[in-house]
């Protein structure tokens, strides 16, 4: 499976001659001409990672492509092909393999209201937890680690990143960071992947890896 960093918190997944797109928000490039993508995952329904513009390239050249989320995005998604996923939940969606994580969004600050999220693991090799730090139930090869956020702190990071103990992982969700902010927060990563016995890479868009 070949991973491929797309902006901010957009994955995009290649195996054999089938795609599948996780959270193609409006931070990331317009995703056009894209063919055989077979599924897309929406993590939650902020706009950084639900856009229906986004969703309407993908659908131009993927007419019946079948997008997974949560129950708020299937009800924004009103008349598109959505299917609700909760924590326990397992798909197949052409080769690829999905199973998810989890129910709510970290909290921004307690004056906004929570909302649903959910992670999810791809082949049970990628996992990859939206906007939350929701553990998986078992070993990670592949952790798409978050960097920046309004609701994350690079010190819960490191305990998230220690708990997960991935044998790999890489940057993600950090369209916000300037190039000391990468700096700074790869570096903790790294640090506390590397403490594990992982590996870190730091991947520019359009950069991808192997699994």
């Amino acid at each position: 499976m070949k991973i491929i960093k797309r902006g901010h918190a957009c994955l995009e997944l290649v195996k054999g001659n089938e795609r599948l797109i996780i959270d193609p928000g409006f931070y990331t490039e317009p995703m056009v001409e894209l063919h055989n993508v077979v599924g897309i995952v929406i993590t939650h329904m902020h706009d950084d990672h639900c856009y229906e513009e986004q969703l309407d390239r993908i659908a131009s050249t993927n007419p019946t492509v079948s997008i997974f989320g949560t129950d708020e995005v299937r009800s924004r998604l009103d008349g598109r092909n959505v299917t609700a996923v909760h924590h326990g939940d397992w798909h197949k969606v052409g080769n690829f393999e999905l199973e998810f994580f989890g129910d709510m969004h970290q909290e921004i600050h307690r004056t906004m209201p929570l909302i649903q999220n959910t992670g999810v693991m791809v082949d049970d090799r990628l996992y990859y937890p939206g906007d939350s730090y929701t553990q998986p139930d078992r070993p990670v090869e592949m952790l798409a680690c978050p960097t920046s956020a309004p609701w994350l702190k690079i010190g819960d990071v490191i305990d998230f990143v220690a708990a997960v103990k991935p044998r790999k992982s890489f940057a993600t969700h950090n369209a916000l960071l300037s190039e000391f902010g990468h700096a700074l927060n790869n570096g903790r990563v790294k640090m506390v992947t590397e403490a594990g016995g992982g590996e870190f890479t730091y991947l520019e868009v359009g950069q991808s890896l192997e699994l």
